[in-house]
């Protein structure tokens, strides 16, 4: 591998001292000038270069640093963009019928007051595919339901649920109106439905009235029908 190729990988050289055995003039030239990559694919990629030699222990030893590098930016992420500690559903049931709660919504559901940031003049067609990654928010700006950590949606939580049905027709509320997320209207319609199975939300199945005059030859008097002479 030349060492202008190395030169441009990144600058973790003097971790990888104590894990790598360089014994030509090369090797230590190829250790000082790698930089930027993680331990593990360093060691890898330049387990390859003629001269280093590795072995299983090191190779443990370098998981271990890497693992507790992974708990270090756990603790640096900010607490209010933390969203890997699951709450449960009785504890979101409960914070709806809170004080904290109506400080917050008052009466209102919790979408009402929501406006999204965009870029341009024109509002985009779709809602955003999901506001929180790998446990941590992704977005400046979260919709409704990922911005509280509280909100859980679930079949079980009949209050928030119902925020997001129309009161005239039943049907779920469309993500342009309420603005949340792809993920979390998906979730939406598998609570609701759910609780429509379970018999928690009421609905009203449709009906409609036939005029059956229009399949049956009308009656007389008499009770006799017109075919019936």
């Amino acid at each position: 591998m030349p060492l202008k190729m190395l030169r441009s990988v990144g600058q973790r050289v003097t971790r990888l001292l104590p894990v790598v055995c360089p014994t030509t003039h090369m090797a230590k030239a190829a250790v000082r000038v790698i930089e930027g990559r993680s331990v593990t694919k360093v060691l890898y990629g330049v387990g390859r270069i003629q001269g280093i030699t590795t072995c299983k222990t090191m190779r443990c030893e370098v998981a271990e640093e890497e693992e507790g590098e992974g708990e270090k930016k756990e603790d640096n992420i900010p607490p209010e963009k933390n969203r890997r500690q699951i709450i449960p559903v009785e504890t979101s049931i409960k914070y709806m019928q809170s004080d904290a709660y109506k400080t917050t919504y008052g009466d209102e559901p919790v979408w009402v007051k929501y406006r999204r940031n965009f870029k341009g003049g024109l509002p985009p067609t779709k809602t955003r595919k999901t506001c929180i990654r790998d446990g941590i928010l992704a977005t400046g700006n979260p919709c409704p339901v990922c911005r509280d950590e509280f909100l859980v949606v679930e079949y079980r939580n009949l209050e928030l649920i119902k925020q997001f049905i129309s009161p005239f027709n039943g049907a779920v509320l469309p993500p342009l109106k309420t603005n949340i997320c792809q993920k979390q209207h998906r979730r939406l319609l598998v609570a609701v439905n759910k609780a429509r199975d379970y018999g928690l939300l009421t609905y009203d199945v449709p009906h409609r009235h036939y005029d059956y005059s229009e399949y049956y030859q009308p009656q007389q008097q008499d009770g006799t029908t017109e075919a019936g002479r």
